[in-house]
């Protein structure tokens, strides 16, 4: 059996560093334990620049070598990592990566376009797999706790939630002893050159809300009958005077401070 794991450069949230990504080092955790459990050999594979640092971090959380798809001559906006990484996956039996990239193309879309490319299922937000004989048992993460068994012939490609079932270990010693491989491919770009400008997300505005004083029982009755909560509507006055009545009700519940 082969297996191959994608990795992707991870973006610290605070201060913006590059890193691995949190996804991707839990579907490396579970490649690792399956390849342990079957016998299989495992590839770890990346579409980007060799000598970014963040690479590296990948040895220490189990990979012997990660195998890098040279793409650094390119702009990464002009670029598109699903064809070449497609071509190198042919022949493997089962291909794990995270549900999406922390960075600005973070569209989950890569999964969906090499799986496409390939011809292979694709099974999404995974938390557990097991596999037997020719096909893999996966456990979904569902929506307010739900889970759902699936299975899946092999070949496929495997999407890991971020909550899956796997501790990633980062040992220091393990990435002095692993090699990062870079390999010349031919890169497809886009065709059209329009230039991408990445910034830092600026805060959502939060949304003023009353803090709720009824009961339990109060709230559960509200949500299965149509009630009037109240309020007033001021459609007489000035702007000033309409300002006021906005501002009262903030202080009443404590929404401001002045």
């Amino acid at each position: 059996m082969k297996i191959a794991v994608l990795v992707s450069v991870g973006r610290h949230p605070v201060s913006g560093t590059a890193r691995y990504s949190r996804n991707d080092a839990t579907a490396l955790s579970l490649a690792l334990s399956l390849a342990k459990q079957h016998a299989a050999t495992l590839d770890v594979l990346h579409a980007g620049d060799p000598s970014n640092p963040a690479l590296s971090e990948y040895l220490a959380l189990g990979a012997r070598s990660v195998e890098v798809l040279d793409l650094s001559s390119i702009p990464q906006w002009q670029t598109d990592a699903a064809p070449p990484l497609a071509t190198r996956l042919k022949g493997y039996d089962l291909v794990l990566t995270g549900t999406r990239a922390e960075g600005a193309f973070d569209s989950g879309m890569l999964p969906y376009r090499v799986a496409n490319a390939l011809a292979i299922p694709l099974v999404g937000a995974a938390v557990d797999l097991t596999i037997r004989d020719d096909c893999a048992e996966i456990r979904q993460f569902m929506p307010k706790g739900l889970r759902r068994r699936v299975e899946v012939d092999l070949p496929a490609l495997i999407a890991v939630h971020p909550m899956a079932n796997a501790a990633p270990t980062y040992a220091y010693a393990r990435l002095r002893e692993g090699t990062i491989r870079a390999v010349p491919v031919q890169a497809v770009t886009h065709a059209d050159h329009l230039a991408w400008t990445i910034r830092p997300a600026t805060a959502r505005p939060v949304r003023l809300a009353a803090a709720e004083k009824r009961s339990g029982h109060a709230r559960m009755l509200s949500a299965t009958t149509t009630e009037s909560r109240g309020g007033n509507v001021v459609i007489e006055g000035s702007s000033v005077e309409k300002a006021q009545v906005i501002l009262a009700y903030l202080r009443e519940h404590q929404l401001v401070d002045y």
